[in-house]
């Protein structure tokens, strides 16, 4: 069965996005997604231009979501934490549906559970009791290691680990190349540097940098 889906934002994170569903068409048996284009509130011009490079479709602002059938599915795809559940909890009021997408090429272990929403790019390895809130976004070549929980809107950056054991309170972005240790905690809407090292807990609101992160 073929799903309509609609990305919501046409920045670069959107388009990525694109490319993650076409992937995911390109590999099954029969294709099971139709693409129906972008819904985005402010895109710029240079983003509109990108879009129709891909032959894709500018919808118009996330309003025009009304309009679509029930059944129509959404990926939201904007790469802040923050705005994500900003435009998430604006849009909800939709009642439309949220894709799982995975690209062909990430390695989902066992016992994981995924919340609506996941968005899980090229080279992503999660590996064995894992729990993946709504629209959390796992970027290109991240690990996330056994028993972690990533709560809602949770951002893991590209090249970014994970260890075992860790619990990422909802809205926390952990940045490139970024690395958590082994049963730590960071509080919600923290912000994790880029080539950052965690070696003790965040807590919630803070921004940590450097190696050790501080």
């Amino acid at each position: 069965m073929t799903n309509d889906i609609v990305i919501v934002g046409c920045g670069g994170h959107g388009r990525e996005t694109l490319g993650i569903i076409r992937a995911i068409n390109r590999a099954a048996p029969r294709p099971p997604w139709r693409i129906l284009g972008f819904v985005d509130d402010d895109p710029s011009d240079l983003n509109l231009k990108r879009v129709h490079r891909l032959d894709a479709a500018y919808l118009g602002a996330t309003h025009r979501l009304v309009d679509l059938p029930p059944s129509t599915h959404l990926i939201l795809s904007i790469g802040d934490p923050r705005t994500r559940k900003a435009v998430g909890e604006r849009i909800d009021r939709y009642g439309l549906p949220a894709a799982v997408l995975v690209h062909p090429s990430a390695e989902i272990g066992e016992d994981t559970v995924a919340g609506e929403g996941l968005l899980v790019f090229a080279g992503a390895r999660v590996t064995t009791n894992v729990r993946l809130g709504r629209h959390v976004h796992l970027n290109q070549n991240v690990t996330i290691g056994h028993d972690c929980t990533l709560a809602d809107y949770v951002s893991v950056n590209p090249l970014a680990a994970v260890s075992g054991d860790c619990r990422i309170a909802s809205g926390v972005m952990i940045g490139t190349n970024a690395t958590v240790l082994q049963a730590l905690e960071v509080g919600a809407d923290s912000i994790v540097g880029a080539g950052a090292c965690v070696v003790r807990s965040v807590p919630e609101r803070t921004v940590v940098k450097g190696v050790p992160a501080r």
